[in-house]
């Protein structure tokens, strides 16, 4: 047996498929119909416990090939139907062996729709998930949880790594990198030189890269000022991209506010339209704070906006060389809609540095001025 205590005091009961013990963390529930090995070690959702509303889960068993890192980074997991027996030729390792091999406390047979709903009406909370008993210390304990505010450089990579290549030379700072987006990369033979998340601008100028990528990643991008104050040194240095975190961190940097969605967008289901082109996307997405688009100084262009409920889902300052989106172009897992964004970037940059090298280098007083007439224009 195991048990599921939320923060407003709601318990759910199910069966243990994982490891016995007890975890905590942020609840909150993703809409994929496959994908649970992502999902489970995608660094974006270090301490928290995963809800999978798609009721069949684990028939397809765990394989080698689509880890999105070493380890599982949820601290939870809870599903509907877990399957025993799975069936698939990839498969090494059973879902609940898995989980039990990493130590991840785990319920099956539980509600997950009226779960879901609960989530939906009273917001994202903690929880604890235990094969104990709960007691009035576990309950004492919850309400004294909280989120680590390093969380983004805890799942952070420690040490440079460089993978070699004929393309673009880019440099990533991990605050939560998938591997699957290091993939994207790779596939145009991008030179790669991947940094932990607290890396110095310093560093990463001297290097003289074509480009910097902003990595996806855990927790609230207020939280990440190590990265928020690398990146302010790195406008008009350098041409910049960001996904997911990194999307968020950038928007910060050029002055706009971030704010805590009720319950996040956690699915590979999401609608997405290009406000340039029109043209939607279903794409994949894990994030639970959004950008104020109201915030969004004047020389930055509005690009993407969920149909859902219309939150910016991406945005580019032609002026300093800067794009990213909130949404998982990488799609994994999810539909491959989205793909082309990151070839687009590529592309860019192979053009950029054909047609004049890099842009112009800004002085920092310079780029203080451009920062400070977007913003007053855009309180106009």
């Amino acid at each position: 047996m195991a048990k599921l205590l939320l923060d407003n005091g709601r318990v759910f009961e199910g069966m243990s498929i994982g490891a016995d013990g007890t975890s905590f963390g942020e609840i909150c529930f993703n809409t994929s119909m496959a994908g649970y090995q992502e999902i489970l070690t995608d660094p974006s959702y270090a301490e928290q416990v995963i809800v999978m509303t798609y009721p069949e889960i684990g028939n397809y068993g765990l394989n080698k090939d689509d880890f999105e890192c070493p380890r599982v980074n949820a601290t939870g997991f809870v599903i509907k139907n877990y399957c025993e027996k799975e069936s698939h030729y990839k498969s090494s390792i059973t879902l609940s062996d898995y989980l039990k091999k990493n130590g991840i406390v785990a319920i099956s047979d539980v509600d997950t729709r009226e779960l879901t709903t609960v989530i939906r009406e009273a917001g994202a909370m903690n929880c604890v998930i235990t094969t104990g008993e709960i007691t009035e210390e576990l309950k004492e304990q919850l309400k004294k949880y909280s989120m680590s505010k390093d969380v983004a450089l805890n799942v952070s990579r420690k040490n440079i790594e460089h993978l070699s290549g004929k393309g673009p030379r880019i440099g990533l700072i991990d605050v939560g990198v998938k591997k699957s987006i290091i993939d994207n990369f790779r596939i145009h033979d991008c030179d790669l030189t991947i940094y932990p998340g607290d890396v110095s601008a310093d560093e990463i100028l001297k290097q003289n890269f074509d480009a910097v990528v902003i990595s996806n990643g855990p927790g609230d991008p207020q939280d990440a000022i190590t990265t928020i104050n690398t990146v302010k040194e790195l406008i008009g240095k350098v041409p910049l991209y960001g996904i997911c975190l990194g999307y968020q961190i950038l928007s910060i940097v050029l002055g706009a506010k971030t704010y805590k969605l009720k319950y996040g967008h956690r699915g590979a289901n999401h609608p997405v339209i290009n406000l340039e082109t029109n043209k939607v996307f279903i794409t994949s997405q894990n994030h639970g704070y959004a950008t104020d688009v109201t915030t969004l100084p004047s020389n930055c262009i509005a690009t993407y906006k969920n149909l859902n409920d219309d939150t910016l889902e991406g945005f580019r300052c032609p002026e300093l060389e800067i794009e990213a989106v909130q949404f998982h172009p990488e799609a994994a897992p999810g539909p491959s809609d989205a793909n082309l964004i990151i070839n687009q970037w590529v592309e860019q940059i192979i053009e950029r540095k054909k047609s004049k090298g890099f842009f112009s280098k800004f002085s920092i007083k310079e780029i203080m001025e451009k920062l400070s007439r977007g913003k007053e224009n855009a309180k106009k």
